[in-house]
């Protein structure tokens, strides 16, 4: 498991513009996206709309590329929201996506009474080089906890992301144990939100956090070099202009699970 000493080191950061973005996704039409949409419900009606979604997700987003899966965002600055994730898809997908046979409709009626704002809407496209994810089959519910961190990267010193990431990515493949973890790039410019990347880590329950048997220090200095881990400090702290942490829980009920 990735443990709390990952949890504060690194685990997300972000890319500024659309030709980064670009130059640092994999091409080919094989590949991991997540649309995701953030909203604040109502907190009067949550039953309703607990139960509405349920039956939404549970008959128009059972499986396959258009499966849903929604998590209620337990910490940080949008805590209290919910994020509604369908995938993984692709944007050939999203032309067949569910519209037809009701779904419109259900959602409009069914469950857009019940959610007070929309805050975004993105597409999330995973590194699958430099990702950690291959223990995870799709079943949610076996790593119901997922720690994301959003930052924003300093224009100056962009260079430097991918080189970061893959000191991250060499360091967590080397830890004891399963440790999933994912490196996502935000398709879409995101302007002053400073959404560009996220990675994340999947955790089977909150005592995770509390698990310092594996150091991701001890293991990076083994890995990468014991002379390597103030410059790798250093980058990050040039990169990365501004970052904040979320924990996120997944909802079975709502997931239509």
């Amino acid at each position: 498991m990735i443990k709390k000493t990952i949890s504060q080191c690194l685990m997300v950061l972000l890319i500024m513009g659309a030709s980064i973005t670009l130059s640092a996704q994999d091409d080919s039409k094989d590949y991991v996206m997540f649309e995701s949409m953030m909203m604040t419900p109502d907190y009067t009606k949550l039953k309703i709309l607990g139960d509405n979604m349920r039956a939404h997700n549970a008959k128009y987003h059972k499986d396959g590329p258009y499966k849903a899966a929604v998590y209620t965002i337990s910490t940080g600055p949008n805590s209290g929201r919910m994020v509604w994730m369908m995938g993984p898809t692709t944007y050939t997908h999203l032309d067949s996506r569910p519209s037809n046979n009701g779904h419109d409709e259900d959602w409009r009626d069914n469950v857009m009474p019940y959610i007070k704002k929309i805050h975004t809407s993105e597409y999330w496209k995973m590194n699958g080089e430099l990702s950690n994810t291959s223990m995870l089959d799709g079943d949610n519910s076996k790593y119901p906890l997922i720690l994301v961190r959003y930052g924003e990267i300093d224009e100056d010193h962009a260079y430097s992301l991918h080189s970061f990431f893959e000191m991250v990515s060499k360091t967590v493949k080397a830890m004891e144990g399963e440790n999933p973890w994912g490196l996502y790039y935000n398709e879409f410019r995101q302007g002053n939100l400073g959404r560009h990347v996220a990675s994340v880590s999947f955790f089977k329950n909150w005592a995770e956090l509390d698990d310092d048997s594996v150091s991701f220090k001890d293991t990076f200095e083994a890995t990468i070099g014991k002379n390597k881990w103030r410059s790798f400090i250093e980058m990050g702290d040039g990169v990365f202009s501004n970052s904040w942490d979320e924990i996120w829980s997944y909802s079975a009920h709502m997931s239509g699970e």
